[in-house]
């Protein structure tokens, strides 16, 4: 069993919802009602995507640490 990792990115939809890229995996997207349904939803596409390319016997891309965006909120007084 392999362990793989990826950025995931979940934005809040205009029409309600919540849309989630995979940007490592050429663009994929999904998303989900709520957040816990969005994430559920990435984590199954995610697979399916990974267990097709094996099954295609193409190679899986592997998303670098150093290329891993830092996301942080910051606060400002004024």
């Amino acid at each position: 069993m392999r362990l793989f990792e990826y950025t995931v990115i979940f934005e809040p939809a205009e029409e309600g919802g919540v849309v989630v890229h995979i940007p490592a995996l050429n663009g994929l997207a999904t998303q989900g009602e709520t957040f816990e349904e969005a994430k559920a939803m990435a984590l199954d596409a995610i697979k399916g995507y990974i267990e097709t390319l094996l099954e295609l016997g193409q190679s899986v891309p592997e998303e670098a640490p150093s290329s891993r965006p830092i996301v942080e909120r910051l606060s400002v007084s004024l």
